[in-house]
């Protein structure tokens, strides 16, 4: 279902978009900045411009922390160790990233 003022949304737009409103804009022609999450990169930069990081964005650098480290040890304990905590973080991760989208 659209929303009842689509069509009024979209006449606003187009009007702008003929006056020239779009043109000349900050960053126009420039690639978009890198993101941790591309998923969400829009609600991210959002929330980052406003000082904020999301929790499944904190909890995604955490897990490539963990990932750096599997990679850089050869003890089978900590490997051992190490792959269930990455298991509970991406557990982790899932759940907030469902409990953002809500």
């Amino acid at each position: 279902m659209d929303h009842p003022l689509i069509d009024l949304i979209n006449q606003r737009i187009a009007e702008a978009e003929a006056e020239g409103a779009f043109d000349n804009l900050e960053g126009a022609g420039k690639p978009l900045p890198p993101c941790d999450d591309p998923e969400n990169a829009v609600l991210n930069r959002i929330v980052k411009e406003n000082g904020g990081t999301p929790e499944f964005v904190l909890l995604a650098r955490e897990l490539e922390k963990l990932r750096a480290e599997l990679r850089e040890t050869g003890d089978r304990t900590k490997r051992h160790d190490l792959m269930k905590e990455m298991s509970m973080m991406e557990a982790r991760i899932e759940i907030a990233r469902a409990a953002w989208r809500r």
